[in-house]
């Protein structure tokens, strides 16, 4: 377990150097360390990686160092966006492997004590959705909340429509397991809200939102950064609540995004009230989820064509550049090692069983294998054109890419759980079915029976965890 020899207890490894990443002592990187809140992001985040590939012993190790090591009262201030779905996902996630196992005779100790730590966490969070829109804040501090000069956080205007909008399966799970229905409320207000905020011509979202006026700051739209995963939500809230508001959203949007933006087999981003006008003539990697849910919505067509798209754009820069143009060069060199592609990869190979999707699969894990293996673990790609690395290892390398390329090449057998049982938040973190009100809900499966396939991914799966 390489994390836990070099990183622990910090939140992430650096895999160059083999050392932990805590906030702090590093040069800031702006942004992207709001994810980062001293409370031992990638041990947290990766639970419900090690109950999936069943290793329970792991597993609850990792339960018990979470419980008894980390804390979640820091002064420090992290994304509202990212600690939902990473930490409060990832509890969460913890905590629905946790009571399986118990029912099965393993971990009788465990008493709740995740979820406990995700109410507290998510009782932390709630202070930045006090706005006059219920649109929350996009940073909170996690001892301070939102309001006065010690939280250094509470000024800001703007937020992005994801970082709205991917709320309520976290905590919706959090109301329901806890029996507290504020947390679904705030996260159900903030859906509405967004949705009243949609351009009625279009029935398009813009990228980022005032939380105060709701007037769209970025009037661009399209379903790669900045809105991906307020579509991915609705269309997953239908599913694990049964709720058929959400779907009935999802299908609004759904219609103009293929009406719009969708110019097969290229996904680009237009005006919200120009929506006939491109806004850019680039992509950016984030979008390579959407094959994924336009499985989940049962449109198989257009995703095998984005699919294949993306798969020609990894054969030729080996991973997916964070931006690409329209005939495939390089917009943003970077790559830190995202799943979103692997992620697709796998939901079309369920819907399909295409063999094809195991050769792209393969593909995927030979590039990793070859170009980010790094001795003390897997690290970003700072240009896919050199092959030079960042170091830099997300956490949700192991919180997603890991599950998803387990689950493409699983034989049946190998699966210690029927994950149709379960939703995949978009940091891959289950939850439960059971969680729904309707239980007679006539909401889709989340994927067909498994007939898979097992490769070389043993090593994979071991060489970091």
């Amino acid at each position: 377990m390489i994390q836990k020899d070099h990183a622990y207890p910090a939140d992430e490894l650096m895999p160059l150097t083999c050392r932990g990443r805590v906030r702090g002592l590093e040069p800031s990187r702006g942004d992207i360390d709001d994810a980062l809140g001293k409370f031992s992001l990638t041990l947290i985040d990766t639970l419900d990686t090690l109950a999936l590939l069943n290793k329970t012993v792991e597993f609850e190790e990792a339960v018990r160092r979470v419980v008894a090591d980390v804390r979640l009262d820091n002064d420090i201030v992290v994304s509202v966006f990212e600690t939902n779905i990473r930490v409060l996902g990832g509890l969460l996630g913890g905590h629905s492997m946790a009571v399986m196992l118990k029912e099965s005779g393993r971990m009788v100790w465990y008493q709740d004590e995740l979820l406990h730590m995700a109410k507290d966490l998510g009782l932390r969070l709630l202070p930045a959705f006090n706005t006059s829109s219920g649109l929350p804040y996009p940073r909170v501090n996690l001892r301070y909340g939102v309001r006065g000069p010690e939280t250094r956080t509470g000024t800001e205007t703007d937020t992005c429509t994801a970082c709205a909008g991917t709320i309520i399966l976290e905590f919706a799970a959090l109301s329901r397991f806890t029996g507290d229905p504020t947390f679904e409320a705030h996260a159900r207000r903030a859906l509405d809200f967004l949705w009243e905020k949609r351009q009625r011509n279009s029935n398009l979202v813009g990228t980022t939102i005032n939380i105060h006026s709701g007037e769209w700051v970025r009037r661009d739209s399209g379903v790669g950064a900045g809105i991906d995963s307020y579509y991915e939500y609705l269309m997953k809230a239908y599913i694990l609540l049964g709720d058929d508001r959400f779907l009935q959203r999802f299908n609004t949007h759904y219609a103009s995004i293929m009406k719009y933006i969708s110019q097969p087999p290229l996904l680009l981003d237009v005006h919200i009230h120009k929506p006939l006008l491109p806004a850019r003539t680039w992509m950016d990697s984030l979008l390579a989820f959407f094959p994924g849910l336009q499985v989940l919505k049962g449109d198989i067509r257009p995703a095998i064509e984005t699919h294949e798209m993306l798969y020609q754009v990894t054969k030729k820069h080996n991973f997916l550049p964070e931006a690409f143009t329209t005939d495939y060069r390089v917009h943003w060199a970077q790559h830190p090692l995202r799943p979103e592609f692997a992620e697709s990869t796998y939901f079309l190979y369920k819907a399909t069983r295409d063999p094809y999707y195991l050769e792209v699969g393969r593909t995927i894990l030979e590039n990793l294998n070859r170009f980010a293996r790094v001795p003390c673990g897997f690290a970003a790609m700072k240009d896919v054109r050199t092959g030079s690395h960042e170091d830099r290892m997300d956490s949700f390398f192991l919180a997603e890419m890991f599950k998803y390329l387990f689950l493409l090449f699983a034989e049946e057998d190998d699966l210690p759980f029927n994950v149709e049982d379960y939703v995949f938040t978009t940091e891959a973190h289950l939850l439960p079915l059971s969680l729904s009100t309707a239980s007679n809900s006539q909401a889709p499966p989340l994927v067909n029976n498994m007939v898979l396939h097992i490769s070389d991914l043993a090593v994979f799966t071991v060489c970091v965890l």
